[in-house]
């Protein structure tokens, strides 16, 4: 009765499917892979970037010797190194979707797409015009 039992057992044939191995570095092999993986862990340190600046806001808010401490702790050769870093990556960041930008955003005028160096290049003229502003500000104290 059991050999019965196990010979009117059905099992569908499931084929393995064929499928490379694939290294955990495929990313490294060419540059747009590369580039992808480096915009997406930016994204990191465009997070940590907002994290200090709402600390810095906190401890200006809470008086000269909040912020004075908050100035030490800035100082940290290690916080400067990770902030070096960051800044690399937010501009890394920035410019990655200013070129991608043409591509997000189908922007018509007349009926007619706009060329995509006109979005890329009006990105690119706003971040040069708040930028020379901010140093403006910064240098005129």
């Amino acid at each position: 009765m059991s050999d019965t039992r196990q010979a009117a057992r059905y099992t569908e044939y499931h084929p393995r499917w064929y499928r490379p191995r694939v290294s955990t570095w495929w990313w490294l092999g060419r540059w747009p892979y590369l580039k992808f993986i480096l915009r997406e862990i930016s994204s990191v340190f465009v997070a940590w970037f907002v994290v200090v600046l709402l600390q810095q806001i906190r401890a200006l808010s809470r008086g000269p010797e909040a912020y004075a401490a908050f100035e030490r702790w800035l100082q940290n050769p290690l916080i400067v190194l990770l902030n070096l870093i960051t800044l690399f990556f937010v501009v890394f960041h920035a410019i990655t979707w200013f070129n991608v930008a043409a591509s997000a955003m189908a922007i018509r005028f007349h009926g007619k797409r706009v060329p995509d160096l006109l979005i890329v290049g009006t990105n690119y003229a706003a971040w040069a015009a708040i930028s020379l502003v901010v140093a403006w500000f910064l240098v005129r104290s």
